[in-house]
């Protein structure tokens, strides 16, 4: 027996109406493993000798009186011959009799395909198909080569070209990086006011957001810094201290703290002043110029500001922009599937993820590897709760608005989802419990919400019924912080912790237009059922839908075509470029064989 704290869960054996694992929802509740569970069948006389009960009850009537003692120890205790006389049995049944089998193999131990040790599900190829670069003090960051450990093996290989892209930009990386020579000489430049040719040029990520909108906007602008030779330094502040290792050898991303120069555009203004769009349309920056400024903005968030984004999707003047030493960034958008737009990037982003639905796959296994402390927090749980599953079902549920959403709308598409689907069990509701399997399977439900409701219903729902499968069902929620705090580090460190979980999962269900659930099925190569958002009680018939692959959705992309100079439909000009079906004016990259 073992104490297990601060985790809602419930395990429910639904066989036979008994908790084989009972951890309540205050936590701190012990948890006990069934010791000895034996195969049904007629009434031994052990079970009449250790349980004083009279023979020729019916059995259907009462399932415990003969079926408890499958569940139990043989308890050293014999009651005596009086008591038995007593209770009307003048007659002791015969020791010798017993013929009680012993707990089924199958029943003590896991399916060998969850089991970590098990090469048949979890390989040892640490470096991912050559995607990671070996060398890295394992220890500063257990889950970059661990990680494999815990999944399938993934069906979709980096390409060559992807591979020897990551090889050279390391090496750039390793030589322009912070503290290096060529960074040093890159500041004066920047604290010059003026660029020049030559040298190391620097893409500087700055978050803003949650950080599922964090994540898959750092993946793009490490795409565009592999287009373009650029040096990738994320601005990662208190909030995002202590997440993600580092990723890349012998180096930091890291934009340095103390950065001795004064980088003006945290406000609106400064941003309009500086961003590209405005410098291109004001010609502070032209082709003209023989010296063009040390740095400039592009502003790429979800904003009505449009100049920047025109700018930057229309590829202006791109060897003008080349030029421009330190490039600062501004995204909460997934703007990867823009390049697949843009002649200039089209052949070389196609050469590096021929899988056109890859692109988050790779890039974000590449970059985002839990640090120490989340990776603990992350197999903690997984080891406690999932690990013997025979299957792990993620539930990633949003409600963006309580106050026009009621929880209870959500719950109810949540289930019929679910069941329509047959994602879950549907429970028997004549039969109070059902009889012990040989066969018998085990799910685990990872739910992850800000509200405790979702996981109460659903274990609630296991707990006062048996499933008509006879399956035994987990129910695990790791927190539920009510309400979503911008810039809480720990609650930074707990969602990544459960993005992460998820990604673990066999079968994944998202809320539409959420980038927590874009995060966990990209570092999951999964394809999830998403759960149509839904506005003011408004809900759709079916309430979920297959998702088209496993890319993040781009929120908002290019409307203007303009080579054209008209407006354009970026879900219509490539087969690998489709509509999303979360958020119908946004695109995702498919596969270029999906109809």
């Amino acid at each position: 027996m073992f104490l297990i704290v601060q985790q809602r869960s419930k395990t429910f054996k639904v066989d036979g109406g008994d908790a084989e694992i009972n951890v309540l929802a205050g936590g701190g509740a012990a948890q006990t493993e069934t010791p000895e569970v034996a195969d049904s069948g007629n009434v031994t006389s052990q079970q009449l000798v250790d349980e004083p009960f009279a023979p020729g009850h019916d059995k259907g009537s009462c399932l415990s009186r003969y079926e408890s003692v499958l569940y139990r120890k043989l308890s050293s205790h014999k009651p005596s011959p009086y008591l038995f006389s007593k209770l009307g049995s003048n007659e002791k049944p015969d020791e010798k009799q017993d013929n009680r089998t012993s707990a089924p193999e199958f029943l003590k131990q896991s399916d060998s395909r969850n089991d970590s040790s098990q090469s048949s599900r979890m390989p040892d190829d640490k470096l991912l198909d050559g995607l990671l670069a070996p060398g890295f003090d394992e220890r500063s960051c257990l889950s970059r080569y661990r990680s494999s450990l815990f999944r399938k093996i993934s069906p979709h290989k980096p390409s060559s070209y992807l591979l020897s892209k990551l090889r050279r930009y390391e090496d750039l990386h390793k030589r322009c990086g912070p503290r290096t020579k060529s960074y040093k000489k890159a500041c004066k430049r920047l604290k010059s006011g003026h660029g020049s040719s030559g040298g190391c040029n620097y893409l500087v990520w700055i978050p803003i957001n949650g950080l599922g909108n964090r994540m898959i906007s750092l993946a793009s602008a490490f795409l565009y810094a592999l287009l373009t030779d650029r040096v990738l330094l994320a601005e990662l502040g208190n909030d995002m201290s202590g997440l993600f290792c580092e990723p890349f050898p012998n180096s930091s991303w890291i934009f340095p703290k103390n950065f001795s120069h004064k980088v003006e555009f945290r406000n609106h203004d400064e941003r309009y002043a500086r961003g590209y769009g405005n410098q291109l349309k004001q010609g502070i920056i032209n082709e003209s110029m023989e010296s063009v400024p040390s740095y400039t903005l592009l502003n790429l968030d979800h904003s009505d500001y449009d100049l920047d984004r025109q700018s930057f999707y229309c590829n202006q003047n791109p060897s003008l922009l080349q030029k421009v030493p330190w490039l600062f960034l501004i995204s909460d958008q997934y703007f990867a599937p823009s390049f697949f737009l843009t002649p200039t990037f089209n052949q070389e982003v196609q050469r590096m993820f021929p899988e056109k639905e890859t692109v988050f796959h790779h890039l974000g296994r590449y970059l985002f590897h839990p640090s120490n402390e989340a990776w603990g927090r992350i197999i903690r749980f997984y080891q406690a709760y999932l690990a013997n599953a025979d299957e792990r079902i993620g539930l990633q549920i949003r409600v963006f608005n309580t106050k026009t959403t009621k929880v209870r709308t959500v719950l109810d598409e949540l289930f019929k989802c679910t069941q329509k689907e047959k994602l879950l069990p549907q429970v028997d509701p004549q039969n109070p419990a059902a009889a012990p399997s040989k066969n018998q399977r085990s799910k685990a439900i990872l739910v992850t919400s800000l509200y405790t409701e979702f996981y109460e219903n659903i274990s609630n729902t296991y707990w006062a019924k048996p499933t008509v499968t006879g399956e035994v069902i987990g129910v695990y929620q790791p927190s539920h912080d009510e309400t979503q705090h911008f810039g809480d580090n720990m609650q930074n460190m707990k969602a990544w912790a459960e993005m992460y979980l998820l990604s673990m999962s066999d079968v994944l269900v998202t809320s539409g237009c959420s980038t927590f659930g874009y995060v966990a099925q990209g570092l999951g190569g999964l394809k999830p059922w998403v759960l149509y958002k839904v506005e003011e009680e408004h809900t759709r018939d079916p309430s979920c839908v297959r998702d088209l692959s496993m890319e993040p959705c781009f929120h908002y992309p290019p409307t203007y075509d303009c080579r054209r100079n008209k407006k354009m439909n970026a879900g219509s000009l490539f087969p690998y470029l489709k509509h999303c079906e979360d958020l119908n004016w946004g695109v995702k990259l498919v596969s270029d064989h999906q109809e």
